[in-house]
């Protein structure tokens, strides 16, 4: 690995992390000032470094190991991003690319749908044309980062007498438009938000900002899902090792590693791990794989999930209660391993759940006859 990278990655987490963890949007800022968001990009010049795949991994276990803030601009990093470089016009790339580098624009996805959730294909969002843009009426879910977003790329129908994924688009549209669009988040078992419920009642979006020409939706949608579920899982790995290094620390302080059951599960999810992390880098730069995402996505889910209720069998009884006295100022506060595990109940549904996951490696790797719809 490059030494000297990872000595200047190192320096400058420890410069701008101090003992109380920036605002999320604060820290996003911060990042973009030192060119660290987009480091996998193949194009500079949006005020973001440019790194080879070995510098990117350094960074990211760097991150992990400074235990540096989550970060809310993911999304637009790391999916967004990508997209735009491989289907995003001049424009679109000169627009939306540069406050993403720097941190000031937070991006959504809206794929999901009530009636549609892994079914990309069913997408009812309708997207129509109004002049020189589109009005769009429908409504996603589980939306992450929702609320906080000032953009969201959507999957959208713009052909309405189309079907599967025939006529549908892929568009950029802009967030704040009170009355046209409603955002409700939604609790989860951790008293966290981050999902939401977003209703659009003919918001508005540019013609110039739709990605792909109209009609191409799909595939410019399947080609960021093979971004978040593919490689982008070799660096997501480094967290887990940090995860499991702390149940692993845990278990030897608590002696429970001393029950040969308890052992076995820490080995075992070990050894799951060092798979995961050959598998991805077995799968690094190799095209036409169409299962490799597939494949990654139900490993790491379930692996995840895995490891969330074996760090609670770690701790125990103990395991069941908060870290204060909850009361009327302390109603619900979890602490880090317990929301890790309830968070983790999600693993296997979004991002497309693992009986879809299934159906994509049984049909379109294995050949077998698809199912009645």
């Amino acid at each position: 690995m490059d030494d000297s990278f990872r000595a200047e990655s190192r320096a400058w987490l420890q410069a701008h992390l101090g003992d109380d963890p920036p605002a999320p949007r604060e820290w996003e800022r911060r990042l973009g000032e030192g060119g660290w968001i987009g480091l996998g990009w193949p194009e500079p010049g949006y005020g973001n470094r440019t790194a080879t795949l070995a510098q990117q991994i350094v960074w990211a276990e760097e991150y992990a190991r400074s235990r540096a803030p989550a970060r809310l601009g993911h999304i637009g990093e790391n999916l967004l991003g990508p997209t735009l470089i491989a289907h995003g016009s001049p424009e679109q790339k000169a627009r939306f690319l540069g406050p993403v580098a720097r941190g000031e624009e937070i991006w959504c996805q809206g794929y999901s749908e009530p009636g549609a959730g892994s079914d990309l294909a069913g997408v009812a969002t309708a997207a129509v044309r109004d002049g020189d843009g589109y009005r769009v009426t429908g409504q996603k879910i589980w939306t992450s980062f929702a609320h906080e977003a000032d953009w969201c790329f959507a999957l959208v129908r713009t052909d309405p007498g189309t079907t599967r994924h025939h006529g549908l688009s892929f568009l950029l549209i802009p967030m704040d438009q009170p009355g046209l669009i409603e955002v409700r988040p939604i609790r989860q078992m951790t008293g966290t938000s981050e999902f939401n419920e977003v209703f659009f009642d003919g918001a508005r979006a540019l013609a110039a900002h739709l990605v792909g020409g109209e009609g191409n939706g799909w595939r410019v949608a399947m080609s960021l899902l093979a971004l978040e579920r593919g490689v982008s899982t070799l660096v997501q790995q480094i967290g887990f090792a940090e995860e499991l290094a702390e149940v692993v620390r845990t278990a030897v302080a608590s002696g429970a590693a001393g029950d040969p059951v308890l052992r076995d599960r820490l080995v075992r999810q070990w050894a799951e791990l060092r798979t995961m992390r050959w598998n991805a880098l077995r799968t690094l730069g190799g095209g036409g794989d169409t299962g490799a995402p597939s494949v990654a996505k139900l490993l790491w889910a379930g692996w995840h999930q895995r490891l969330g209720e074996l760090a609670m069998a770690v701790r125990g009884p103990v395991a069941a209660t908060g870290p204060y006295d909850w009361s009327e100022h302390r109603p619900y506060e979890l602490d880090p391993v317990q929301r890790m595990f309830l968070f983790s109940r999600a693993d296997t549904i979004y991002g497309g759940s693992d009986e879809i996951q299934r159906e994509i490696i049984a049909e379109r790797v294995l050949g077998l006859s698809r199912e009645p719809r």
